[in-house]
């Protein structure tokens, strides 16, 4: 418990990107450039800057998978459920990567 409130600040950046960022979805190209490019790169940033602070662990993918599953029921249907496990691996490596960089 303590782990996931000392970092609160990636697990707060990766709601403002499941929540806040899809209300600027107006059509479909947009909604598509959004599940596709932003919110993944968002996440692989996010996801790197952790590996780097932090050691690699399961806990951060699994929050992330857990953020994500509200929002099928608010802004997409549950046909994007997939998204569930893309979001989850870019976790996975964007945090493997920043771990293998992170000074020793």
């Amino acid at each position: 418990m303590d782990k996931i409130k000392k970092n609160w600040v990636y697990y707060f950046i990766i709601f403002i990107a499941f929540y806040i960022v899809p209300m600027l979805i107006k059509d479909t190209g947009s909604g598509i450039f959004i599940l596709l490019i932003v919110i993944p790169l968002i996440m692989l940033i996010t996801s790197f800057v952790y590996g780097l602070r932090n050691t690699f662990d399961f806990i951060y993918p699994l929050i992330v998978a857990i953020l994500f599953i509200p929002t099928l029921f608010v802004y997409y249907n549950i046909s994007a459920w997939s998204y569930i496990i893309v979001y989850s691996m870019i976790a996975v490596i964007g945090s493997l990567l920043g771990k293998t960089l992170q000074k020793k």
